[in-house]
C-alpha cells in the first residue's frame, strides 16, 4: 500500500502541484434487522478504493478508482490533474492553505470485542428475544430492532510528506415500537452508536430496556397532549444530541458560513463579523469540538488532509469563539486548520465535517434539576425537527414528556414540541447537568454536501434547563 501511494506522490511532485494526496479507504459493513419477529435484512458489505486530490494553480482537482493497480494509479492522477488545469481556467480567486508539519503515524480504535468476532446466530437471537419483549403487548403493532457494525481502514499521503494509516471500528444498536389503539399511534425508541467493540452493544442492554420501550409507548396512547404555553423545560441528554446538533455544530462550520456549502442545508446566522462578539448562550454555556473524546463517532486521528485531531471551543462562556475549518478556509480568517474534513469513502472529496460536538457540563444533579423546578415540562428522545436555512428558528417534537409540579415529574404528555430561536434559547439556560450525568451518543447519518455524503459525528451531553421556552403549538 505505501508503494502504490507513494507512486502516486511521487508523480504529483515531479508535475509541481501546490499540493497533493491521496487516500486509499477500505469498508466492511454488517446490518441486521429484526421486524415483528421476522429477520427482515442481514447484510454485509466491502468495499475499496483510492481517491487522488490536486491543487494545482490555485485550483483543486479529485478522481477516484476501485481499481488497486499501478496503471490504474497513474490514469487517476492524470485525470485529478487534467481537472484542477481546467479548474483553473475559471478560478475566482486563489486558494492558499494552512501549514501542517508532515504527519506519520497509526490510530485504532480501542476495543475489547471485535464484532466480527460474535457469531452471526448469537446477534439474531439478541434481536429476536428483544422482539419477543417488545411485543407481549398486543397494542404493539409494529417492533423493530438492528444492530449496525462498520470497520473503516484508511491510508492517507500527501507532497507534504505525511503517510497515516487509521483503522475505526463502529458498533450500534436500536430497538423501536409503534403502538396503536382506536386510532391513536404512538412511538417509542432506544439507540446508540458508539465508536467500540461489540461490549458497547452489551453495555446498551437492548434487552433490559425493551419492556420500558414498550410499556412508555402504550403509556403515551392514553396520555394528554402537551399543553400549549411558556413555560421552563428540562430536556434530558439524548434530546440535547439534536439542540447541540443542528443549532451549534452546522452554523460553525466554515464553509457553510463561506456559501460554498449551502444548497443542501443552508447557511449560518454566526457570521465572520460575530465572531468573538455574539452572545451565544448564558454564561454557563460552553461547547466544543473534540475529535479526540475517547469512544465519539467523530474521534480520529488525523483528518481526511492530515491534521491531527484536537478540542477547539465553539462557545465559550456564552461567547461564539471558533468554527470547525479546513486548511483551505482557516487561513481566510488567520487561523489554522481545526482538523474538520472528512470524505464519506475513497469516491468523494473531504468537507468540513463535525467531529464531536460536547456540551461541556455544568454543576446539577438532575433529581436536584427537577426538584429545584416548580413548573415546567421534562422533554426526551427527538421525534422530528424542523429548522431554517440559517440555523436560526427552530421547533423540536420529543417522544415523551412529563410534567414538573412541585419539584417532582408527575404526568405523561404525548406529542411535545418546543420552539425558539437559537441565541434567545441557549441564553435562557440556567442549569446544565454534572460530569455523572454526561453521556456520549452517536450520530450516524449526518447529511451534507452534493452529492450527498453521510458522516459520523459524535455528541457529548448533559441535561440542561431552559426559562420561559415555548411548548406546545403556539395560538
Amino acid at each position: 500500500m505505501k508503494k502504490f501511494m507513494e507512486r502516486i506522490i511521487d508523480t504529483l511532485k515531479v508535475q509541481r502541484v501546490d499540493y497533493g494526496d491521496v487516500r486509499v479507504v477500505e469498508r466492511e459493513s454488517e446490518f441486521i434487522m429484526v421486524k415483528n419477529g421476522i429477520i427482515e435484512a442481514i447484510t454485509h458489505n466491502t468495499n475499496r478504493g483510492f481517491g487522488v486530490r490536486v491543487l494545482h494553480k490555485s485550483a483543486w482537482g479529485f478522481s477516484s478508482s476501485h481499481l488497486m493497480e499501478d496503471d490504474e494509479a497513474d490514469r487517476i492522477t492524470k485525470d485529478a490533474l487534467s481537472i484542477a488545469q481546467a479548474s483553473a481556467r475559471v478560478k475566482s480567486s486563489g486558494i492558499v492553505l494552512s501549514d501542517v508539519k508532515p504527519q506519520s503515524g497509526t490510530y485504532e480504535t480501542e476495543l475489547e470485542t471485535d464484532p466480527q468476532t460474535v457469531s452471526l446466530d448469537a446477534k439474531i437471537d439478541l434481536l429476536l428475544e428483544c422482539d419477543r419483549v417488545l411485543r407481549k403487548e398486543p397494542k404493539i403493532k409494529v417492533s423493530t430492532g438492528f444492530l449496525r457494525f462498520n470497520k473503516e481502514k484508511s491510508f492517507f499521503a500527501s507532497t507534504d510528506g505525511s503517510m497515516i494509516t487509521q483503522e475505526r471500528t463502529f458498533s450500534g444498536g436500536s430497538l423501536r415500537v409503534y403502538a396503536m389503539d382506536h386510532g391513536e399511534m404512538q412511538s417509542r425508541s432506544y439507540q446508540n452508536t458508539r465508536q467500540a467493540g461489540y461490549e458497547f452493544i452489551e453495555s446498551l442492554d437492548l434487552l433490559g430496556n425493551a419492556g420500558r420501550v414498550r410499556d412508555e409507548a402504550v403509556m403515551l396512547l392514553t396520555a394528554r397532549t402537551c399543553p400549549d404555553r411558556a413555560t421552563t423545560v428540562i430536556l434530558d441528554a439524548e434530546q440535547m444530541v439534536l439542540q447541540v446538533h443542528e443549532s451549534c455544530g452546522h452554523p460553525t462550520e466554515l464553509d457553510r458560513v463561506l456559501g460554498t456549502e449551502a444548497s443542501y442545508a443552508g447557511t449560518s446566522f454566526m457570521t465572520i463579523d460575530t465572531l468573538n462578539k455574539l452572545k451565544y448562550g448564558s454564561k454557563i454555556v460552553n461547547i466544543v469540538a473534540d475529535a479526540t473524546t475517547p469512544g465519539g463517532l467523530g474521534s480520529f486521528g488525523w483528518d481526511d488532509e492530515g491534521v491531527p485531531a484536537q478540542k477547539i471551543y465553539l462557545v465559550k462562556d456564552g461567547l461564539f469563539v471558533g468554527y470547525q475549518s479546513s486548511r483551505e478556509t482557516a487561513p481566510i480568517l488567520k487561523m489554522q486548520s481545526s482538523g474538520a474534513m472528512r470524505a464519506d469513502g475513497w469516491n468523494r472529496i473531504p468537507l468540513i465535517r463535525m467531529t464531536n460536538i460536547n456540551l461541556i457540563p455544568g454543576d446539577w444533579k438532575f433529581e436536584d434539576m427537577i426538584a429545584d423546578t416548580a413548573d415546567g415540562v421534562f422533554m426526551t428522545t427527538n421525534k422530528s425537527w424542523s429548522i431554517d436555512d440559517r440555523r436560526l428558528n427552530f421547533q423540536f417534537a420529543c417522544e415523551l414528556a412529563r410534567r414538573i409540579h412541585n419539584g417532582k415529574l408527575t404526568e405523561v404528555y404525548k406529542n411535545p414540541t418546543y420552539a425558539d430561536i437559537t441565541p434567545q434559547f441557549w441564553s435562557k439556560c440556567d442549569a446544565l447537568g454534572n460530569e455523572e450525568t454526561w453521556t456520549l451518543f452517536g450520530v450516524p447519518n449526518c447529511g451534507k454536501g452534493e452529492p450527498g455524503q453521510t458522516a459520523y459525528v459524535g455528541h457529548g451531553t448533559v441535561p440542561a434547563r431552559f426559562r420561559n421556552v415555548q411548548i406546545g403549538i403556539a395560538k
